[in-house]
């Protein structure tokens, strides 16, 4: 509130100023509300065609029909998804450069000695998208007909099986870290440079098992094309019924999913984020985007995990959960 002073020439001043705050505010509020006037870049850190290239594209293309503006796909690739994270963390915080990321925003602290950003401290936070079931599979002519026979073979082989992975940092790495350890045997670790080409070394006989995302495997596995041990999740899932869990095949307690997070630079302001939150959870309602993930295998997380505050609360929970297990396992970057 603006108070007028005693004397005729401070209350003129006080006038000025006062004036000055209003048109300042008044034009920060229309900022705010002509956000977006321009196409928005949703840096993803991942190959396009990827699994979280798929989910980026089927959520931008809804997403941009609540904003009223492009929401245009960049994939930014490298070290496990850091380069792109790291990317965003710079970028003006004006909403206009936001990023998509995984599980991989948990656990880089861990993996990457010299991280140039924090994931806690320097993002807003949007709202979880998706939640994606993970699968363990072999080569088609792998022995083990089943998870427990499986178990018993790398027991048996341990460093003769190889275990794919698409580098330092995926999920698939992730997964793989998480069987070892179930099954207390640590295999040859094959790292590709993404999940197409060890998809590629698994289907053509050349690996023996990857564990990756069903938005990745599910055309394979639905052709017949790899031997499915199991899913990661505690209950079987809608996209394969029939799939044991690997809980179900002997690993008590095994569970693993894919969740993806949207941030915006440290600064953006409070009511673009805002705005950006409600395109995320209008695009989340889309029928099509709902069958677009059904059919990956994903699954849309409740609206109370679509918000700042759902993100930034899993987040730090993935972080406890995984970065000490990382640090014990002795994994990084070289």
């Amino acid at each position: 509130m603006c108070v007028q002073a005693g004397k005729a020439t401070l209350a003129g001043m006080k006038w000025i100023m006062c004036g000055a705050l209003g048109l300042a505010f008044s034009a920060g509020a229309l900022a705010a509300d002509a956000y977006p006037s321009k196409p928005i870049t949703l840096v993803v850190p991942f190959s396009a065609g990827g699994p979280t290239d798929v989910v980026s594209r089927a959520l931008g293309q809804a997403m941009s029909k609540d904003l009223g503006q492009s929401v245009v796909v960049e994939n930014k690739l490298g070290a496990g998804g850091t380069v792109a994270a790291a990317f965003v963390a710079r970028a003006q915080p004006d909403g206009y450069t936001i990023l998509i990321h995984h599980n991989g925003m948990a656990t880089a602290p861990a993996l990457y000695k010299k991280l140039s950003y924090s994931p806690m401290k320097d993002f807003e936070y949007i709202g979880q998208v998706a939640d994606v079931p993970m699968t363990l599979l072999g080569r088609k002519d792998l022995p083990p007909a089943n998870a427990a026979e499986l178990i018993k073979y790398v027991s048996q082989n341990k460093e003769k099986v190889s275990l794919a992975n698409a580098g330092l940092g995926a999920v698939s790495q992730l997964c793989g870290l998480l069987f070892e350890e179930a099954v207390k045997v640590k295999m040859t670790s094959i790292p590709y440079q993404g999940t197409g080409p060890a998809l590629t070394a698994l289907l053509g006989g050349q690996v023996d098992l990857l564990c990756d995302q069903t938005t990745s495997t599910l055309p394979h596995i639905n052709a017949n094309r790899v031997k499915l041990y199991g899913v990661t999740t505690p209950s079987r899932i809608k996209a394969l019924p029939n799939a044991p869990t690997l809980q179900e095949g002997g690993l008590k307690g095994f569970s693993m999913k894919v969740w993806h997070g949207i941030y915006a630079p440290k600064g953006t302001p409070p009511e673009v984020t805002a705005r950006l939150t409600r395109a995320l959870q209008q695009a989340l309602k889309d029928p099509a985007v709902a069958k677009r993930l059904d059919d990956l295998g994903a699954e849309v997380v409740p609206v109370d995990k679509q918000t700042p505050e759902g993100l930034r609360t899993w987040l730090k929970a993935e972080s406890d959960k995984w970065q000490p297990l990382l640090k014990t396992m002795k994994v990084e970057a070289d």
